[in-house]
Order: structure tokens, then sequence, then C-alpha cells
């Protein structure tokens, strides 16, 4: 049975009346929402997935795993910086209004509801997981058959790497590392009660949840810490046990690397040893605590109450995605399997062929990104091919990327590698792949001291007759296998000469400084990408002025930069109709009378994560349309990737590729229902209320149903699957 999409909700539907809002002065900085304060606001749209009961039972925890690395994440990088500039007595507003110190306000009072709320969600999954009969124990629960197996397991797993640490003047209080998991023990000696305060880090080698032997069609886990409290007689002879608690460390994580480091490579190394010795920014401390012990690891760890969280429940959600197993795949997604598009099989695997039959655009995750990784590898062990160059922001630690490109520079080809050290949390990672490309043969470079290379580009010069050829692959999303899975990215495979040539330029401007001139496709930050934004939004008020059609669809991560949200409002004021799909900062205000009237946003919090950077423009002709001006982007809009970054904005010319992006993926982002909130113009974020069981247009779901147009082996422009769903 065939269910029309009900593309009126978003699509198609005209723009809801504007709200007038009474004191505003759409002039003013309160028509920006605080950066801070709307990525909290997204981070409760992760959380709320794990209260979806449309989501799967383990799917569900592994949302709530998510919610709390972010949270992490978030102060140990952005409520560090703030922090650090409260202390230095900066009092500079932000483009919103709000000073450093007001936003450390703020913050803290947000984000103590969402840890708190995470412990409430955490109870009731694990009430809903014993349901199914996955069982995370507390020690009481403990019968004796599994008390004899902990103890083979603790002396033959646990024992060897655990460090007792006394507190005394003998023994001062030790270094504990960014994300440090500790049990803080009150002991007293038996022979004559004298007292010892000792710590005993809870090692991260381990997993957290320890699997006991169970019957079949059970999953029983007993918690690490539990399992030390266990047996600290065997860690402690000699004492009893007189109160106890758990804390957990977060430090400030933010990265700097001297401006005058003459060897990058070195400089960061330095730094990354400075991050794991950051200033504590948050203490998260079990809330049975005696006194005593809360005293003595505040004093030791410098911070003050307000720096300290307590938690009634568990400490380091995180560690719930241990819980997310294979083995029960009735409490997970359905299994899906990426497909390879009809035009790869078609001509048995011969990406190059593959790719001079016309451009192609695949859609990562539901076309596989092995794709990127065969055109490389067949690159490697092409004899035509002569040079291969490749931008490497984030990969994985055994990456099949690298590894073709070890492959091409030592079958003797030129491999030029841009290697971006100064990715956050992957810089150690990247460092070693540096090293393994340096070994192999190929350049490495490293692009600028005070620029991120967020580019993602690679290029494949190819001997073919009397020439050489260029096939260019433009992607928006990291050359990554394992993100590749659940981020869904796009993928350009192209031929065509030009855009062969930006790309060139674009190497030759991070390899030896030489500024492209006369590129023909693209823009970069920070030389020309905003510009041209600006300038694109400017056209298309003037096609609504001049009464020709105007729209904007533009799809990405964050919307931050205050020049870029202003020029919105300009086109909307003009008459512009625009509709962002933004997954999670946002700073415009939609759909205020006098400013936005005419802009709506959205955002798609589901099973992958939208992560891919679309704008397509009307151009006085509608959307979609032939002659529609349609980009692909490595670049959010924010301020750190267009002044910042070296990014990219590559304009489609293939008229299969851009029916692809406007009719295909843009037309069901914006259809989405199932896994769509929508942004009101006081900044909230609303979804629609379904009854259990009704229909509601999930894109995911589409887009896993029906092929890519342009991976088809014999797809027109008009060729486009209908946004129609089949139930099972």
């Amino acid at each position: 049975m065939s269910n029309p999409v009900p593309q009126a909700d978003f699509l198609k539907s005209p723009i809801a009346a504007a709200v007038a809002l009474t004191d505003f002065d759409p002039t003013g900085p309160a028509r920006f929402f605080n950066r801070e304060l709307s990525w909290l606001a997204f981070n409760w749209r992760v959380l709320d997935e794990a209260e979806n009961s449309r989501v799967p039972l383990l799917e569900r925890l592994r949302f709530l795993s998510i919610s709390a690395n972010n949270l992490d994440e978030f102060f140990t990088v952005r409520v560090a910086g703030l922090r650090e500039l409260a202390r230095s007595g900066v009092t500079k507003p932000a483009a919103d209004g709000l000073t450093p110190a007001q936003q450390l306000v703020l913050i803290a009072e947000e984000a103590r509801k969402l840890l708190f709320h995470q412990q409430e969600v955490y109870e009731t999954l694990r009430v809903e997981m014993e349901a199914n009969n996955i069982s995370v124990l507390t020690r009481s629960k403990l019968t004796q058959d599994d008390k004899l197996f902990l103890g083979g397991f603790f002396l033959k797993q646990v024992f060897p790497v655990l460090s007792p640490l006394a507190i005394d003047p003998a023994h001062p209080f030790p270094f504990i590392p960014n994300a440090g998991y500790t049990l803080a023990l009150q002991l007293e000696r038996k022979s004559d009660k004298r007292p010892l305060k000792a710590l005993l880090p809870i090692p991260h080698q381990i997993e957290r949840f320890i699997a006991l032997p169970s019957k079949v069609g059970q999953d029983r886990f007993l918690p690490l810490e539990d399992l030390l409290l266990e047996h600290l007689d065997q860690l402690f002879p000699g004492y009893r046990v007189k109160g106890s608690c758990t804390f957990r460390v977060l430090r400030d994580s933010d990265l700097e690397v001297e401006d005058e480091a003459e060897d990058l490579v070195r400089g960061f190394e330095i730094a990354l040893k400075r991050r794991r010795r950051g200033e504590v920014v948050r203490l998260k401390l079990s809330s049975e605590a005696p006194k005593a012990l809360r005293a003595m690891i505040m004093r030791e760890l410098h911070i003050n109450d307000d720096e300290v969280i307590e938690i009634d429940g568990m400490i380091g959600l995180t560690d719930l995605n241990e819980l997310v197993m294979d083995s029960r795949p009735d409490l997970l997604w359905p299994h899906f399997s990426p497909r390879v598009p009809e035009r790869v099989q078609d001509h048995d695997g011969d990406m190059f062929a593959a790719i001079r039959q016309k451009d192609m655009l695949l859609h990562h995750p539901y076309e596989t990104f092995d794709m990127v990784v065969r055109f490389l590898h067949q690159a490697a062990q092409d004899p035509d091919v002569v040079a291969i160059k490749q931008t490497l922001y984030r990969t994985s630690k055994d990456s099949p990327i690298v590894s073709a490109l070890c492959e091409a520079a030592e079958n003797g080809k030129s491999v030029t590698a841009l290697v971006e050290l100064k990715a956050r949390f992957d810089e150690a990672a990247n460092i070693r792949q540096s090293r393994r490309l340096e070994r192999a043969g190929a350049h490495v470079v490293y692009g600028f001291l005070d620029l991120k290379t967020h580019a993602k580009i690679s290029i494949v010069v190819r001997r073919e007759g009397n020439e050489l050829v260029t096939y260019t692959h433009y992607g928006t999303g990291n050359y990554h296998p394992i993100t590749a899975r659940i981020y869904t990215d796009l993928s350009l495979f192209t031929v065509n000469a030009s855009m062969g040539r930006d790309a060139t330029k674009v190497f030759n401007y991070l390899s030896g400084y030489a500024t492209p001139e006369g590129l023909e496709n693209l823009c970069i930050s920070p030389l020309t990408l905003k510009s041209t934004l600006l300038d694109m939004f400017k056209a298309e008020a003037n096609h609504a002025q001049n009464g020709r059609p105007a729209e904007i669809w533009a799809k990405m991560n964050s919307l931050v930069d205050a020049d870029i949200i202003d020029g919105l409002y300009a086109a909307s004021q003009a008459g512009v109709k625009i509709n962002l799909v933004i997954r999670g900062i946002c700073g415009l205000r939609p759909g205020i009378k006098g400013l936005s009237d005419s802009i709506r946003v959205k955002s798609i919090v589901g099973r992958f994560l939208e992560h891919s950077r679309i704008v397509c423009f009307a151009n006085g002709h509608g959307l979609p349309h032939s002659k529609s001006r349609v980009f692909i982007s490595s670049a959010d809009w924010m301020g750190r990737n267009l002044v910042r970054r070296v990014e990219t904005l590559v304009e489609i010319q293939n008229k299969t590729v851009k029916a692809q992006i406007v009719s295909q993926i843009i037309a069901a982002n914006l259809a989405d229902v199932a896994q769509s909130w929508v942004m009101t113009p006081d900044g909230r974020f609303t979804r629609a209320q379904l009854p259990e069981g009704e229909f509601a247009f999930n894109c995911h779901r589409f887009f896993m149903e029906n092929p890519s147009l342009s991976g088809r082996g014999s797809a027109g422009a008009s060729d486009v699957p209908k946004l129609t769903h089949t139930d099972d």
C-alpha cells in the first residue's frame, strides 16, 4: 500500500503568518539567538530521541549515550573557552548581546537541567531494558555464582591494571586526566582504626560493563566500579571501608599552538600534552559523597561549588553505548546495507568508466562510502594514473584511504596529502597518519598555521591517450569510512575539466600559498565563499523585487555568522521564500514580522546524523528548475568556516545531479515529518505529535528505499522517485 507524502506540511504550504513581537528591535542584538544556548537546545533534541517510542530500545540508549558525550565535549571546549574569556575580564558581548559571564550563568542553569533529565531518561530505559531481559545490576543483586565468576575475572582481567593510591603527606593527590573516572575512599585500618583517604582510578582500558554468565535470552551486566567495591579487601588489605564516592573530571581541552612554531608537527605534539593537563572545568560527583571526601577532591582539583554537579544515578552515561549489542537485533534499527550504485555495477566496478559516462553524486550512507575508497585503490593500482592529491581532515585509525595513498606512493605515483593537524580531538591520529604517508614516499603538507583546511577534495590525474585527464571528488563529509556509515553526506565524482582545474588550484594554494585565480565552478573560504553567498542572497532579493520567482533552500549543520543571517533577513524582507534545514545551532530567528516573515527553519534528528551542506537558489526560475543554481559545500555558515578555514562551495553543472539534489535530497528533507523539529519565532523547536501507528514521512527511510538519481544506470533528470512510502 502506497502512502503519498504530505508535502504541504512544510514544502508546499504557504508561509505561516509572521509573529509580531512586542518591544523587539529588528536591528538590535535580539535578532540573534545565542550560539551556546542553541547548541544546548540541539542536545535536548538528541536526548528526546532517547524517549521516542518509535525508536528501538537500544537505539534510544545510544541516543542517551550520544547526548551525554556531546555535553562533555561542550564543556571541555566551549564552556572552557568562555570561562577563560570571563576570567580575563572580557566583557564584549557576542552578537546576541550576552557577555561571556552572562552566557556561563545561562549555560550552567540549562546544562544542569539537561544532566538531571539524562538521569531520568536512563532510569526509564533501565526499566524497559529489564522488561527485555537486559539487566544492569548492583552488588546487592549478585548471586553466589556471580561472585565466584567475578572473583576470577577480577584477578585475571582487572587487578593487574589497577593502581590504588593512598593520599597522605607522602603520597600527594595525583593528576586526574580529562574524563578520568575515579573511586574515592574513606578507609579505616582494622588494627588501630587509623583513617586513610585513597583513590582508585577506574581504568578506561577495561569495558565499563562486565557481562555476567546468564541463561540464553538474558543479558546481565555489572558496572566496573561495583566490581572494584566488591574486591576492595584485595586492594587495601587490613582496611575497612567507611565511605566512598565516584567522580569524573572534565578538563579544558581547547588546543593552542605557538604562532612561531617552526615545526608544526612538533608543536602539536607538545600542545596535545598540554591538553591532557588542562584546568578542570566540571566535576561530576556522586551525590552520596562523604563531606570529607568531597572537600578533599574540590580542594585538590582547585574548583568551587559552581563547577560541581552532584549526580544521583550513573556518572559517565557515555559508556552506555557498550550495551548497544549486535546480539539483540530485535531492539535495534532493522539492518541496512548501503547500495553499490547501479552505474558502477554496470561498469564491472570500474570507477573511472562510471565517472567518464557522466557526473555521479553519491548520497552516503545510502550509497556505500566504499566507492570513494575504491576510487583511490583503483588509482593506486592503475598504471595510467600518474598523480593523486588528497585532503585529510578526519579519518579512521586504520584508514583505507591512507592505505590507498601509501600504496600509490610505493607504486611510484606522485602523491600529495594535505593532512590537517588542527582537527579537534583527532590531532594525534592525524600526526600518526602523516608519518605513515611520509614513510611510503608521499609528499605531506599541513596547509596554513592560522587556518584549518576543512575542504574535502581528491584528484586523480590519469594518462588517457595523449592527454592527462583529471578525475575529481568533492565531498561534504570527512574521508572517514566509519562515520560515513552514519553521517549523511554527498560525494561528487566528475571528469569535468574545469572542476579539475579548480581543484588543482586549491591544492596549489594549500601547498604553495598560491592564491587561486580564475576559479570556474568553485569559491573558497576565507577568500570568496562568504562574499559569494551574500551576493547570491542579494541577487535573489533582486529577483523578488522584480516579480520573478525567488527562493533559497539550504541545508547545513549550523548557522551562526551574523553577516550571513543579516543577509538572509534582508532577502526575506525583499520577498524571498527561504527554507532552511539546520541540524544543530541556529542563530537566526524565523517567522518574525518585519524581520524574517518568509523564513522557515527545521531540524532533522534521526537514525543518521545529518551532515551534508547544500544551498539552492531559484535564480528567477523557481525551485526545482534546470536554471536554478545549486551548490554543495564543506562549510557550515559559521564564522570559523567562512573566515578561519579553507572550505569549498562547488556549483553543480550536471542537470541530473542538480535534479537529484533539489527534487530528491532537499525535497525529501523538507517533506520529512517523522524526524523533524520546526523552529518557532521564540527559538523553541516543536515536533508533530503523531498517534502511534500513524504514517509520517521519514526522509532517512525514503533514501534507504530509493537509489540516488545520478548513480542509476540509465537515469535522466526527469527520472526522480516520487516521495512516497510503502508500508511493510
